[in-house]
């Protein structure tokens, strides 16, 4: 059998095949480690864009008993009327009628009634916890808008958040040749006469003091529907007073504040009937609001 003739420098056709084979794996697997690398870059990119800030949940996530969170001679003092009861009839008054609610974590309240000889006290109270169901509203800024409307619903206005003074536009330099005038304001003409109020003249109509049939505005007497401070994060009381059946009256106090997320009212009124005074409307905010600080110290416990 006659051999093949070798020639330096010529590659065989099989390894020249192997080769080619070699380098097209080569390529697939550089190219599906890039595809990779670039789509895993890609998803981790927009997992991160989509995230968005949480809002902190609020300080309090349950609410304690209201029945029991009024001492008895609290009590006793805000419903005078007990004092002319049994021992039986007092205490069942002062265990009082819890409100019902269906969840006792959101909501939670209770009631004091007691009648006296010339009318009848009722206590209410009233514990709300406030939750956000959007994630980026926190509980506390969500109890805030309640609170917003149960201050509105009183007759007080909200404070309104005073807009930034707008700074004056700077005014280029003063042209060779200006005058004076044109920097400080117009210059008062030579020879303009005096005010007729400098002179001794009258006082122009429209101008200086009221006349005397000028309305003036009404005199407070400190007991009106206001803000009050030192009580929760914020605070309110209001104060109405109106009729019953027949002759009688009625004073309806509520002092209404938030802490973060929690949201307390207390509501003390007195009843009087046939001629007898109306309720004095600084004895039943005092007490009401005495209470409402009883209450935000229990908060704080």
């Amino acid at each position: 059998m006659q051999r093949k003739r070798y020639s330096p420098g010529r590659v065989p056709g099989t390894l020249l095949g192997l080769g080619a084979g070699l380098a097209v794996v080569a390529g697939a697997l550089t190219g599906c480690s890039a595809a990779d690398t670039a789509e895993d870059v890609t998803v981790d990119a927009k997992a991160g864009a989509a995230a968005a800030p949480v809002a902190p949940p609020g300080r309090y996530r349950t609410l304690f008993e209201p029945c029991g969170a009024v001492p008895q001679a609290t009590l006793r003092d805000l419903l005078p009327g007990t004092a002319a009861l049994t021992d039986v009839e007092r205490a069942a008054v002062l265990r009082g009628t819890a409100a019902v609610t269906y969840d006792t974590d959101r909501r939670v309240g209770c009631a004091w009634t007691a009648d006296s000889g010339n009318g009848t006290h009722r206590l209410v109270l009233d514990v709300e916890r406030v939750v956000s169901y959007d994630p980026t509203v926190s509980d506390a800024a969500r109890a805030q808008e309640v609170y917003t409307r149960k201050q509105l619903a009183a007759g007080i206005a909200v404070p309104e958040t005073p807009a930034p003074t707008p700074t004056a536009p700077t005014t280029a330099a003063t042209a060779p040749g200006a005058t004076k005038a044109s920097a400080t304001g117009a210059a008062t003409p030579t020879g303009t006469p005096s005010s007729p109020t400098a002179s001794g003249g009258t006082t122009p109509p429209g101008t200086g003091a009221p006349s005397a049939g000028t309305p003036s505005a009404p005199a407070t007497t400190g007991l009106e529907p206001r803000l009050l401070g030192g009580l929760g994060d914020i605070a309110f009381v209001g104060d109405t007073l109106g009729t019953t059946g027949g002759s009688g009256t009625q004073r309806v106090v509520s002092v209404v504040f938030r802490t973060s997320n929690v949201i307390v009212t207390v509501e003390y009124r007195q009843r009087t009937t046939g001629a007898a005074t109306a309720p004095d409307s600084k004895e039943l905010q005092d007490r009401a609001q005495n209470l409402a600080r009883l209450l935000a110290d229990r908060l704080e416990e």
